[in-house]
């Protein structure tokens, strides 16, 4: 197996090159975004725009644009995730004893002193 390959170490350059101009595009579109346009979905598009600019920066700084068995792998970890969020965030939509819930209740949340009076009865 030989590995001599003439490599054109200039035109990779200039390939990292136009990936870093993207990736500060990309990141000053992400400082001004909540101000100048999409304002009502500001959360969105940032998460958007930082999973463009991670999805870049794995392939080209790490390397990984030509692996397909780390790539299938990233692919698997990412499903698993947004599976356990989606369990967690359906857990938390229909969360059955949030009037007795200490966090999600409104008398916590209102500062009310109902809660002391009512331990101070017994």
């Amino acid at each position: 197996m030989s590995t001599n390959e003439n490599v054109n170490y200039e035109a990779e350059k200039g390939g990292y090159y136009k990936v870093l101009i993207g990736l500060l595009i990309l990141t000053t579109v992400t400082f001004i975004q909540p101000s100048m346009f999409l304002t009502e979905s500001t959360f969105a598009v940032q998460m958007l725009i930082g999973l463009i600019k991670a999805i870049i920066i794995l392939f080209y700084y790490m390397h990984l644009k030509g692996e397909t068995l780390i790539g299938w792998t990233v692919v698997f970890a990412v499903l698993i995730v947004a599976f356990f969020f989606t369990v967690v965030i359906y857990d938390v939509n229909n969360f059955q004893f949030s009037d007795e819930s200490h966090i999600t209740s409104e008398i916590t949340s209102a500062g009310s002193h109902e809660s002391t009076a009512h331990n101070t009865e017994h």
